[in-house]
């Protein structure tokens, strides 16, 4: 359950995002500059890639920190701007083979259903073997974490990245862990060791940042989507 007034902070943040982002769906937005350099911190569709962990029924079910069918759809969004803007993206699961958990939720996998699913054994996805070479072969150096849960199969494979030098960005509101507490922890783990809270709206703000590209229409398709599907969850 959310509180009245956390309910009212959402819908204020809700509505004052969609209001910056309203004006370059109907066109009025200004051009701006794509601020594209080799120097740039930001994370972008040319430089960054997405990796999502254990999206599994079973995750889905431990998963107490936030509301789970918002969680489903945040990360649903995430994989389909990804797929939209062209951004390498490598899926993982963990124990389908040995019988443990099921594959990939439905309601995500169909968001990307030609994407090779690498079962693993391993709690550390990074320590997987098949699923490391298919970061490297990306050849990206920023990597956009989602994961379940935040404590353990988001927490572990971000810190060994972070310590290869990677840059790692996490999707704080498409993650969640077993428990309040929990999730904190795992999401102040993260920090610590130099990775970047970020939001789905975040992330797609950041990886569409000029409306003038043709790649915004992207953002075009997905926000009022979002919006939609939003307003049809009882977050109540």
């Amino acid at each position: 359950m959310i509180s009245p007034t956390r309910r009212q902070a959402l819908t204020a943040g809700a509505v004052g995002a969609a209001a910056a982002i309203v004006p370059a769906l109907t066109g009025t937005a200004p051009a701006a500059a794509s601020g594209r350099s080799a120097d740039n911190p930001l994370f972008g569709p040319d430089n960054s890639m997405l990796v999502l962990i254990d999206y599994q029924p079973e995750m889905v079910t431990g998963v107490t920190s936030m509301h789970r069918e918002l969680l489903k759809l945040n990360v649903k969004a995430l994989a389909r701007i990804a797929r939209l803007l062209d951004v390498p993206t490598v899926l993982t699961t963990v124990g389908v083979k040995a019988g443990v958990n099921h594959p990939t939720i439905p309601y995500l996998r169909e968001e990307i259903p030609d994407l090779i699913e690498y079962d693993r054994m391993n709690m550390n996805a990074w320590e997987d073997g098949p699923v490391r070479r298919a970061v490297k072969a990306t050849g990206r150096r920023n990597i956009v974490f989602a994961a379940l849960w935040t404590e353990i199969c988001l927490a572990f494979p971000v810190v060994r990245a972070q310590s290869e030098g990677y840059r790692t960005m996490f999707v704080a509101d498409a993650v969640g862990g077993t428990s309040p507490v929990a999730h904190e922890s795992g999401i102040q783990r993260l920090i610590q060791a130099g990775s970047i809270p970020n939001s789905f709206l975040g992330i797609l703000g950041e990886w569409v940042r000029d409306w003038s590209d043709p790649r915004s229409d992207a953002g075009r398709e997905v926000v009022p989507w979002y919006w939609a599907e939003l307003a049809k969850l009882d977050l109540g």
